[in-house]
């Protein structure tokens, strides 16, 4: 389908349906996401032609939901794929030549029939890209050339991993133009993350990539690192009486990267005492009956954080089992735990070398404020320390709650979001 039939086609409203589902809105929000697509198409159509034959994929962003600071000791996390996404258009092309231009970005171009890392690349788009054209013929499959346009409103250092939402495109694209949709959605994941880890030069966990390859809720266990398990959780969000809301405080986590590295490594150290790797190797039981030992070792940092990790790690399933039953009340419990297990325990709200800035803190006191009384839930989200709150707001006070957010943290600082059900998928 040329890109001129194709914006036709979404503009008549013909994927409306299709782009309600996959969004979690309804007609009418359907109808601006159209728009967003054929915008993309008329981008495609100026760059590459009008006579190619084109297809249209997207895969969203996440949001972690339980399991902070869980995956890198080999423990569980839930998390949801959201309606905030990166889409592309994408068309075969011949010569092998890969040609990726994203929107605000220089175009990216290599070739398919050298897929070597280029250490010159690192640290940019098209080591990703080629990284993942690398992963994909890794398995056996012939990668041919493509032509793409991508559009992101993932922002970046928003809290739900843009960078992941694109390691999925262009793993979905290429999955869609080159392998018929073989390659499962956690296998995308494991390309994405190989193309971070080997050829962009940054060692990351699996955890953003597969949340946006699955969507909707997807418990996810990392206690076999090289065959991680996901399960999709059924439940609809959209019905639960609640806005998902995040929170960006707008710190900066320039001068953080210690503070974010400590955790890892005190952990570590923590599962050491008993000969371990990580936490998830040590049996709960035997760590709680030589914390004596542990704090000689590792310090009482180490200790309180581990002890976090076991909660943390139970809790994961709990969350997972109360979604599973539709009981939404207990899981917004356990959301509360959650955060006051992070705030306590594992100490990543704010840098103990900045206590000045707490911006965190202040979103979450102000959360506390708003919400308590309300049925409301709250928690630090992802990573900690400057970064993001999350939210769960009754529908009838989500105005209220963003107004008295952004007079504090800026406009546009409290962003609404859908749980969308599904994840890296072709749209047309």
């Amino acid at each position: 389908m040329t890109p001129n039939l194709a914006k036709e086609k979404i503009l008549r409203g013909d994927c409306a349906e299709t782009l309600a589902r996959l969004y979690a809105c309804g007609e009418k929000e359907a109808a601006a996401k159209g728009e967003r697509i054929a915008g993309a198409l008329e981008e495609f159509e100026t760059l590459f032609g009008a006579d190619r034959d084109v297809r249209i994929f997207s895969a969203p962003g996440r949001t972690e939901i339980g399991g902070n600071h869980t995956d890198h000791q080999g423990g569980r996390v839930l998390a949801a794929g959201v309606d905030l996404d990166a889409v592309a258009v994408a068309s075969r092309a011949e010569g092998g030549e890969i040609r990726v231009k994203s929107r605000g970005f220089p175009e990216d171009a290599l070739n398919a029939g050298d897929l070597a890392r280029k250490p010159e690349e690192e640290g940019g788009s098209k080591a990703i890209i080629r990284g993942i054209c690398k992963g994909f013929a890794d398995r056996g499959y012939k990668i041919g050339g493509f032509h793409a346009y991508t559009t992101s409103n993932v922002l970046a250092g928003s809290g739900l991993s843009s960078s992941a939402a694109f390691e999925v495109l262009i793993g979905t694209a290429v999955n869609g133009l080159f392998c018929r949709n073989e390659v499962p959605p956690l296998a995308v994941a494991q390309i994405g993350q190989y193309a971070e880890n080997e050829y962009f030069g940054k060692p990351c966990g699996l955890m953003d990539q597969a949340a946006s390859a699955i969507g909707g809720f997807a418990l996810i266990d990392f206690s076999d690192a090289e065959n991680p398990r996901a399960e999709k959780i059924p439940f609809d969000f959209s019905k639960c009486g609640c806005r998902l809301c995040m929170v960006d405080t707008k710190g900066s986590h320039s001068d953080l990267t210690p503070d974010y590295a400590a955790i890892p490594a005190e952990m570590k150290q923590a599962a050491a005492c008993f000969g371990k790797k990580l936490l998830s190797q040590v049996d709960e039981a035997e760590f709680y009956s030589r914390i004596p030992a542990v704090r000689a070792a590792a310090g009482d940092r180490a200790v309180l954080r581990a002890m976090h990790f076991f909660s943390e790690n139970a809790r994961v399933l709990k969350e997972a089992a109360a979604l599973k039953a539709g009981d939404f009340k207990a899981f917004k419990r356990l959301v509360l735990e959650s955060g006051r297990s992070s705030f306590q325990y594992l100490q990543n709200v704010y840098s103990p070398s900045h206590v000045a800035e707490q911006g965190v803190s202040v979103a979450l006191a102000l959360c506390e404020r708003l919400l308590a009384d309300r049925g409301g839930a709250w928690r630090v989200h992802g990573g900690g320390f400057a970064g993001t709150v999350q939210a769960y707001v009754p529908n009838a006070f989500l105005a209220e709650f963003t107004r008295e957010m952004e007079a504090v943290f800026g406009k546009g600082s409290c962003r609404p979001l859908a749980v969308r059900p599904v994840g890296g998928a072709a749209i047309l």
